[in-house]
């Protein structure tokens, strides 16, 4: 299982106003987007505060490729225009109604499949799967981060971010969230942080990335 250590909650913003849960969560480098059911919800990295919504249903996980914005809902890929909230493309997730945590990186789109455990490298323009992960977790969320693939877990009320090997889903390294702290979706933010979907809660926590020998 690999080394274990607590999570760093470094801040923590929300609840968000007018969601009753979040489910994905992404960054483009200005903004956490945040899919809250109904909307998808950019807000500052730091204060938290709002800035713009995309009116869209978003009750699972959220990528961003450098260019688009991609939203999962009732086992849909749907692709957008950020700039202007237009729906460009879609495309049927392989974890159908499964589907949880969604990441864009190294040129494919690759996706948590909840209840079955797994982590789907999924080829963007056909859907077709190139790789999958087994976990002994259900798996909430999914991101990279120089490399490294991590994923969030959420069962039995407890909620862990784990990095993994590539080849073979093999647990590295565990980071454990405080007791009723619950991970719904998860990001690198590209420097020294995890930003975390709380769930039912409302909330988006940003947790330190660990480093070797801190």
């Amino acid at each position: 299982m690999g080394t274990k250590k607590q999570a760093e909650v470094v801040r923590e913003h929300g609840p968000i106003p007018g969601a009753k849960s979040v489910a994905g969560v992404t960054y483009d480098g200005e903004s956490v987007w945040v899919a809250t059911g109904e909307r998808l919800q950019a807000l500052d990295p730091v204060s938290g505060t709002p800035r713009r919504a995309i009116d869209i249903t978003a009750d699972a996980g959220t990528a961003f490729d450098g260019l688009h914005l991609y939203q999962l809902a009732g086992g849909v890929i749907q692709k957008i225009d950020p700039r202007t909230g237009a729906l460009v493309g879609a495309l049927p997730s392989p974890a159908g109604e499964d589907s949880a945590g969604l990441t864009w990186a190294e040129g494919s789109l690759w996706v948590a499949s909840h209840r079955d455990r797994a982590i789907l490298q999924v080829e963007p323009s056909t859907g077709k799967v190139l790789r999958r992960l087994e976990s002994t977790r259900f798996v909430t969320g999914v991101t990279f981060a120089d490399g490294e693939l991590w994923h969030a877990t959420w069962e039995n009320d407890e909620s862990e971010l784990r990095r993994i090997a590539r080849d073979s889903g093999e647990v590295l390294e565990t980071l454990a969230l405080p007791e009723g702290v619950l991970v719904s979706g998860l990001e690198h933010d590209g420097g020294e942080l995890f930003f975390c979907g709380g769930g039912p809660s409302g909330k988006v926590r940003a947790v330190r990335r660990p480093r070797e020998g801190r």
